[in-house]
């Protein structure tokens, strides 16, 4: 009887190991769709606002309303998230690199790259 009750007692041990390493990986895949999402949105703002794309170059960017608005979303939706943009603005090249720390301490960044151009350009 003691036999069994130890054995039990390590598969609900092992069970709850289980649980946690998989709501861990939940969360950190669900934080890197978000970055991935937010570099979208930042994407999508500079297509809608061509006339200034310049001004989301790195510091600048928090002069500009737009690309502040998207700074401060990336802070509040990732855990001590920060993100930066990088223009070329005679190619239109943009580099986005999303920086965020999970509460255990792992740091983690997103980048991506794309050509924000008007056609013709």
């Amino acid at each position: 009887m003691m036999v069994a009750m130890l054995l039990f007692m390590l598969g609900v041990l092992g069970l709850v190991g289980l649980q946690g390493a998989m709501t861990r990986a939940q969360t950190d895949s669900k934080v890197r769709a978000d970055a991935a999402f937010l570099a979208s949105d930042v994407v999508g703002r500079m297509w809608s606002d061509l006339a200034n794309m310049a001004s989301y170059d790195g510091t600048g960017c928090a002069s500009q309303a737009r690309c502040k608005e998207w700074q401060t979303k990336v802070a509040n939706d990732l855990p001590r998230g920060t993100g930066t943009v990088a223009v070329t603005a005679t190619t239109g090249d943009v580099a986005i690199t999303i920086n965020w720390t999970m509460p255990n301490g792992d740091a983690h960044q997103y980048v991506t790259h794309t050509t924000v151009a008007k056609s013709g350009s």
